[in-house]
Parts: structure tokens; sequence; C-alpha cells
């Protein structure tokens, strides 16, 4: 797979959980949050048994998951499900809008993250483009009341944290075994079991409530899960961590339009200006050396 077919597949991805977010609101009015995350992935790791059992028969003595691969691969569905689950709680409280723009801001802690699991450390323009992104999301916050945040817009800055593990995690296992369609049912299983047996101890399950939200769940399962996160661990192999998340961040513009278009939602000037803040703080994690690189190739190539 080319680099710019595995940025194709990633902005796909951002479009479509960008859009999930509608069906993740609707569904919070038929159904408890963490029982939604566990049906979701129980229909997403149904969907890539297949895909994972044929990957295994086609590649499984080439590539072999050992021990190290699997507990990995554990570690990055307990994100998913601790991610997933705050990141629906969270959208009790808060708009799609808000949603799709304050889980975007992991672009910008990706960087740090790589720095403690790889050792790398991040560059100035990665300090500047997080202090400019916390900037936007502290206007976007309550629609643009600066002042105010909804403990909805805390739990999706915390699990931020989380999905910049997820994403640096998964660069950290495609780099020691090609097994995709693996790691994405390990993913979908663990947050399913995860999600189900958390759920089980502190929410309530109806079953009018499951039968009400079952479009949601389809939506969720099949294409925000079953299709975009499979995407993205397969186009993560051939785009770096960063890049992948600057190009996944863009899932906040899909949330602020289809929250216009389906939930007739509205950004106030301030909160618009937290969403330029937002998108201006992801891409300089990346265009700005990009501009540095060639500043430094005119330099050179000046007489």
């Amino acid at each position: 797979m080319t680099r710019l077919r595995a940025d194709a597949l990633l902005l796909l991805c951002a479009l479509i959980w960008g859009t999930a977010f509608i069906a993740q609101k609707d569904a919070n009015l038929a159904m408890a949050p963490v029982w939604f995350v566990s049906a979701r992935f129980l229909l997403s790791a149904l969907l890539l048994a297949p895909l994972a059992l044929h990957e295994a028969a086609r590649q499984g003595r080439a590539a072999p998951a050992g021990r190290g691969e699997v507990l990995l691969a554990v570690l990055v569905g307990l994100c998913v499900c601790v991610a997933a689950s705050m990141q629906q709680a969270a959208l009790l409280t808060t708009t799609a809008t808000n949603g799709g723009f304050l889980t975007a801001v992991y672009v910008a802690f990706v960087p740090f993250v790589v720095w403690m699991v790889a050792g790398t450390p991040p560059r100035m323009t990665v300090l500047a483009a997080c202090a400019v992104t916390v900037a936007g999301a502290w206007l976007l916050a309550e629609n643009g009341q600066a002042r105010t945040w909804t403990r909805g817009d805390v739990l999706l800055l915390a699990g931020d944290l989380i999905w910049a593990l997820h994403i640096t995690l998964v660069a950290r296992f495609l780099g020691r075994l090609n097994r995709p369609f693996l790691l994405c049912f390990i993913q979908y299983a663990v947050t399913a079991l995860g999600a189900g047996l958390f759920a089980l101890v502190t929410e309530s399950l109806v079953l009018g409530g499951v039968l009400a939200a079952l479009p949601a769940i389809l939506y969720a399962g099949i294409a925000s899960g079953g299709i975009a996160y499979t995407l993205q661990i397969v186009a993560q192999r051939h785009t770096p961590a960063a890049e992948a998340a600057l190009i996944m961040s863009l899932e906040s513009v899909f949330a602020a339009i289809a929250g216009a278009i389906m939930l007739d939602e509205r950004l106030t000037p301030l909160a618009a200006c937290g969403c330029v803040l937002i998108l201006v703080g992801a891409v300089m994690v990346e265009v700005a050396p990009a501009v540095r690189r060639s500043f430094l190739r005119l330099m050179r190539a000046a007489p």
C-alpha cells in the first residue's frame, strides 16, 4: 500500500468517526453508555473474526503471534475500552460538535506518548501546537462559554491521553508483527468484554432500550468499529503515528458538519475560534517541520 492510499484511508476514518458522534448521541437517549460501547464492539469483533481467521491461515506460520504481541494487543484493546467508554459517557453532557473537536485534541498528545514509549523527544513546534490546541479546547468548551466546563468536556480531554497511547501502541504492535486483523479482533473483543463487565456492575440493561438503540449500534459497530478502526490499523503500518493522528483529527470537522446538519447544533463565534485553534494546533505538528525543511533546502540551493 502506498503512503497516499494509507492517508486516504485515514481520512475516511475521520469522516466515519465524525458522523458516528450523531449515532452515539442518539444511543444515549435509549440505553446506558457503557452497555452501548460493549454492544457496538461485540458486533465489530464478530465482523472481524473471519478476517482474523483468514489472516492466521494465510500467514500464521510466517508471522506467529508470541506472548508479548498478544499482551500488547490486549493493552491496545484496554485503551479503546477505557477511552471509548469515557467518550460515550461524555456525550451525555456535551454536544456532538464539542465531542468531535475535544476528542481531536489527542493529536497534540501523541508525540509526548511516543517520547515516553519510544524515547524520541518532541520538537519545540509540538510544544507550541499543544498550547494552541488546549487554548482552542478551552474556548470551545460548553459551546463557547469559555469559563464553564461540563463533566463531559473533562472526560473527553482525559480520554485524549488514552487515545494518544492507543495510536502509539498500534504503531508499536505493527512494527513488531504484521497481523492487523488479529490486532483488530483482539482490540474489539477486549473492549466488548471489558465494557460489558463494567456495565454489568454499574449500569442497568433494558431490552427495550437496546432495541431502540439498535440502528446506532449497527452504525457504530459496522461503520465506526468494523470498518473505520480496522482501516486505521491497516493504514498505520504505512503512516507515522504523528501524521496519522493529524489526519484522523479531522473527524472534528466532520463532527461539526454532521452536528449542524442533523442535530441543528450551532457554534458561537467564540467557539468557532476555538475550533480554528484546535485545527491550527493539529496542523502545526506536521506543517511547521515541513516548512523548515523546505526553507533549509532553499538556503542550501542559494548561491
